[in-house]
């Protein structure tokens, strides 16, 4: 049926209104982002923050945006796949104690955006993941948006396919990666690929 092509969706500014009839409402698309995305502990609002913070370390233009459906998160300049995994001790809701950090890294088919169609191969389809650790403990001062408060771990996938498992604890990632701050993402991205 012609006309039903991927659509291809434009960086929005967030003034922009929602209308009916032709006529523009008293609110507009920022309204609309504060409400569906200031808990910034959300275990699904942490993971998209994850991949922006990701975008950006790794040089990604500001005109860019998110694909949520592509078999892998982000592709560098460079051309190189990019998985972002999240997890945190501190989630939104009451907590008995600090959760256990886990990431699930199993082998999925690809869904093809352009063709509405899966692939027949279950793979790890980036180059590398990024895990984005909210390391931080303390409720009270909890603060996504303070990059302090995280550590990232760069693994190849090649390390991730010859440990074939489903899913990594922290202790897991320290075997094979170090620790590293924000700033120091796009060179263990860079040298992941050497």
């Amino acid at each position: 049926m012609p006309g039903l092509d991927e659509v291809h969706a434009g960086k929005k500014t967030g003034d922009e209104r929602f209308r009916e009839r032709g006529k523009g409402l008293p609110f507009d698309l920022k309204s609309f982002w504060q409400w569906s995305a200031s808990d910034l502990l959300s275990n699904v609002t942490r993971g998209v923050m994850a991949e922006f913070l990701v975008a950006k370390a790794v040089g990604l233009a500001d005109e860019s945006i998110r694909k949520e459906w592509d078999p892998f998160d982000l592709v560098t300049p460079e051309g190189i796949k990019v998985e972002v995994k999240s997890s945190a001790y501190l989630q939104a809701w009451t907590q008995q104690e600090l959760s256990k950090v886990r990431f699930q890294v199993p082998k999925r088919l690809a869904w093809d955006y352009a063709t509405n169609k899966w692939g027949t191969e279950k793979a790890r389809h980036a180059d590398v993941y990024v895990f984005a650790l909210l390391a931080h403990e303390d409720k009270s001062t909890v603060d996504p948006m303070d990059l302090e408060q995280w550590t990232f771990y760069v693994i190849p996938t090649t390390t991730l396919n010859v440990l074939d498992r489903n899913s990594l604890r922290i202790q897991d990632l320290g075997d094979h990666a170090e620790p590293l701050q924000f700033g120091q993402i796009r060179e263990a991205v860079l040298f992941s690929q050497k």
